[in-house]
């Protein structure tokens, strides 16, 4: 009996294999992004500042930030040209605000505020092109004040916006 079942399931094993070997293939890494092996190259273009930060370097350090996340998590070559995926935008805006108020009306926690729009342009399947607005917050003590922890909060921020955008990018979310 067992024999009759092995040499049922042996061509379908052989056929199913096949198969698979054949067909379009699609890369899965340990961050569950699915890039298509016939996606070579990734660039970042500058992600210019037109908000009223005055954060000096925002920019950069989101732009290089963005740039070294992708080529570790992708495996990609990062190329300065267009790669195979662009990344293009800006910093819209950055900006803060009261969370919550003590009795006597005076802040309590802030919010830290930036939103970039990003522009995603995949050469090797134009479907998955989009435009799209990213925002991140993180609050702070109001009493401690912004200029304390402004870095501290711009890393954390640059770090989830980062992460949205790889997912929206690279793992369809």
């Amino acid at each position: 009996m067992i024999a009759g079942i092995r040499r049922k399931i042996a061509p379908l094993a052989l056929i199913v294999s096949a198969a698979l070997a054949a067909g379009c293939s699609v890369n899965y890494s340990f961050t569950g992004a699915s890039i298509s092996p016939d996606v070579e190259t990734l660039s970042v273009q500058y992600f210019e500042d037109n908000s009223s930060s005055g954060f000096p370097g925002l920019s950069q350090q989101l732009t290089e930030t963005m740039q070294d996340e992708f080529e570790a998590r992708t495996g990609l070559s990062l190329v300065g040209d267009m790669g195979d995926v662009d990344f293009e935008g800006e910093i819209t805006d950055y900006k803060t605000e009261p969370v919550s108020v003590r009795a006597d009306e005076r802040a309590d926690q802030e919010r830290l505020t930036i939103t970039v729009r990003v522009i995603f342009t995949n050469s090797d399947d134009p479907d998955q092109d989009f435009e799209r607005t990213f925002s991140r917050h993180a609050d702070y003590d109001a009493q401690t004040g912004l200029e304390a922890v402004e870095g501290e909060l711009i890393e954390k921020i640059i770090d989830e916006l980062i992460q949205d955008i790889f997912n929206y990018a690279f793992v369809n979310w």
